[in-house]
């Protein structure tokens, strides 16, 4: 079982898959995190490791940068490795005042314009939504671990550097934080009628404009992960 993208046999890969963009941070959430864990894709430097967390098989696979990228690593995990969950474990900037860096936001909904949602005519809107029981047992983890948590829409845009006003955006849409990703996860995830969820770690805020350092920010993906693999867990 080979794609262009991803050199891993069919069997290699979990029926739940957690993603993050950078292959190295993947690879540090692996050993912290699964037993038994071993490397089962490494094409295009995209890495992807196996092991069991709490006896429960588990993939830890990069999706570097951008809706495109995120687009062609889960439409080929849920189309040809039959992977039933994905979620999305990364960084995002806030967009409102009082969400604080290392709060998590869990991603009910993305708004997006991206190109990436013209190939998708039927399921393509303004407003993408994830898996709503996923997004609801986030919720329900953080508050029983008394994780700093906020829950809602979000913004997915094409570009990282933008040239428009997104504190305006975020007023007129309720918007919480925006990242690069989301849109094409849950709009794959409507195709293949498969589960899918975003959650972040505030690293920066685009209104305060306070930012956490590299180390700080390779520091604060404990807690994330931690919820999303007992999401992984309750399925």
């Amino acid at each position: 079982m080979a794609t262009p993208h991803m050199n891993a046999k069919k069997s290699d890969i979990a029926k739940v898959v957690i993603m993050a963009g950078d292959p190295v941070r993947i690879k540090n959430m692996a050993e912290k995190f699964l037993n038994n864990a071993r490397c089962v894709n490494d094409t295009r430097g995209m890495l992807a490791y196996t092991g069991l967390y709490k006896g429960k098989k588990v993939t830890f696979m990069a999706h570097g940068m951008g809706c495109p990228s995120m687009g062609i690593y889960s439409y080929e995990l849920f189309a040809f490795y039959g992977v039933e969950t994905i979620i999305r474990v990364g960084t995002i900037g806030a967009l409102r005042e009082e969400i604080n860096l290392k709060d998590i936001i869990i991603a009910k909904r993305a708004y997006t314009k991206t190109n990436f949602d013209d190939f998708y005519i039927k399921n393509g809107a303004s407003f993408v939504e994830g898996s709503s029981k996923l997004s609801e047992k986030a919720v329900e983890i953080c508050e029983k671990y008394n994780v700093k948590y906020h829950y809602g829409d979000i913004y997915c845009s094409d570009n990282f550097y933008t040239d428009f006003d997104q504190i305006e955006l975020a007023k007129e849409k309720n918007l919480l934080g925006v990242e690069m990703e989301s849109a094409s996860l849950y709009l794959n995830a409507k195709k293949f009628k498969k589960d899918a969820l975003t959650m972040c770690v505030v690293s920066d805020s685009l209104v305060t404009k306070k930012a956490l350092s590299a180390s700080e920010r390779a520091n604060s993906f404990d807690d994330i992960v931690k919820v999303a693999l007992s999401v992984a867990l309750k399925k």
